[in-house]
């Protein structure tokens, strides 16, 4: 069976980077309300790719913010159901001036393909358009049941999406759900992502007198907001870098021994990552290697700090108020809510004399964890293999992708995390690209998950 559609792989692969470019070129950034019609048009685009590779139902649905796209082939009787889910949006493109070729005028260099959204999401994406293309072409039909979803706010947020899913519960009926939108470890590692931290975002805001005062008039005789949140921030972690909110770690999993040896696995240099870096060192909490922080323990930062007179020069201002961002990164079985009432229950008793102290929760996400032996999972596997000539590694990510949740909650359905992106090629950044030979893999990564999830999938 897969004979054929190889064969029809091969013989379109040419074109391949050429709808890619023509896909590349609509400038879909969600955030840009000048650009509202491009993301428009982009799904316009999507709907009409879709009816051409073979779907019998493929439309655009509007929502309060960007339109939501699904197709539907259902002609596989008896074989399971894969619901596809990407985004068409892309990020700014801001500094412009620092792409070394126009962001949607795709260009192709030293075996790349540089253009906004050529990794995130885009060229993912196209993947699994072209593998269906080659299935219809091969056999007129899909292996398993294909469902697709495609929106156009993921890079803002993704606001109108949990409502949609509520809506068309039916309409989204799946076995699977399947996301390329992640990267693989490293060039030549093909990888499947089963873990996802999740996301506790705080602000704290620390307020003294009723404005900035003369430091010199008032300094020793009033509390200084900006010295009283460095105490309440320095608190927040002790000397091994272990969190002290109380109760933070009450709900941590840990992590498993089949899950540190699947690390062990992996091509990673400690030395190499940290001149990477450029830093002297690394640091983080006590008793765990580098990938374990960043992949399976919550962590918390300070993402900025506001205060007082930071332009050149002096000024001896004693500040009348202080804030500072922090963000928590979370990891199964902890809890946003309850994550963010520890943080600000710890703030406010931390709180120094003289001030007063005020916290607000700005966003959270849950975290996500796959089961390593899901049916999805194994076939995933099989299939990177058969693409690229390499047992895959499974990996986790440090961040989140807070619609797995959704799927989870409103469909009970896995979410597959299968990306073909590379962690250096600038996705959200200037001159972000996709290497080629990833991509050309991941069409047929793409091809063999359908074949080998339809006859193992249930």
């Amino acid at each position: 069976m897969m004979d054929k559609v190889i064969r029809e792989i091969e013989k379109r692969r040419d074109g391949y980077v050429d709808e890619l470019a023509e896909f590349l070129a609509i400038p879909s950034v969600s955030t840009d309300p000048e650009r509202a019609a491009d993301v428009r048009r982009c799904a316009a685009y999507c709907r009409d790719a879709l009816e051409k590779i073979g779907f019998s139902t493929a439309e655009v649905h509007e929502t309060p913010g960007h339109p939501i796209v699904t197709a539907d082939w259902s002609g596989a009787e008896g074989a399971p159901t894969v619901l596809f889910y990407g985004h068409y949006d892309v990020q700014p493109v801001d500094p412009v001036e620092l792409w070394t070729t126009p962001p949607f005028e795709a260009t192709v260099r030293d075996g790349s393909i540089y253009g906004r959204g050529s990794a995130d999401d885009k060229g993912q994406v196209l993947c699994h358009w072209k593998a269906w293309e080659a299935h219809f072409a091969a056999h007129g039909r899909l292996p398993c049941n294909v469902k697709v979803l495609l929106e156009g706010e993921e890079e803002i947020g993704s606001e109108h999406l949990a409502p949609f899913i509520d809506a068309n519960r039916d309409r989204l009926a799946s076995d699977v759900v399947l996301i390329s939108d992640s990267p693989m470890f490293a060039r030549g590692v093909p990888s499947l992502c089963y873990g996802l931290r999740g996301l506790c975002y705080m602000e704290i805001h620390v307020r003294g007198a009723k404005s900035d005062l003369h430091s010199g008039s008032f300094g020793g005789a009033v509390a200084n907001p900006a010295q009283a949140l460095a105490r309440i921030l320095s608190g927040l972690k002790d000397h091994e870098n272990h969190v002290a909110i109380e109760g933070f770690y009450d709900k941590v999993r840990p992590v498993s021994e089949r899950e540190r040896a699947e690390f062990g696995r992996l091509p990673f240099n400690e030395i190499e990552f940290r001149q990477q870096l450029e830093v002297p060192e690394l640091v983080g909490e006590a008793g765990f290697t580098t990938l374990e922080r960043i992949w399976a323990r919550p962590a918390l930062d300070i993402n900025g700090m506001i205060s007082g007179f930071t332009g050149k020069g002096a000024k001896t201002v004693l500040p009348g108020v202080a804030s500072a961002k922090v963000s928590m990164r979370l990891v199964p079985d902890q809890d946003p809510d309850e994550i963010a009432a520890l943080f600000r229950e710890h703030v406010e008793s931390h709180a120094p004399p003289g001030v007063t102290v005020r916290v607000e929760n700005l966003h959270g996400a849950r975290p996500y964890l796959a089961p390593l032996d899901h049916p999805a999972n194994r076939a995933a596997a099989r299939a990177l293999a058969k693409a690229f000539d390499a047992q895959p590694v499974f990996t986790r990510e440090g961040g989140s992708i807070p619609v797995t949740v959704t799927f989870q909650e409103e469909l009970g359905t896995t979410s597959i995390l299968m990306g073909f992106g590379l962690p250096d090629e600038n996705a959200h950044a200037p001159d972000e690209h996709l290497d080629l030979e990833n991509f050309h893999g991941g069409v047929l990564t793409a091809a063999w998950f359908y074949e080998e999830y339809a006859h193992n999938g249930k």
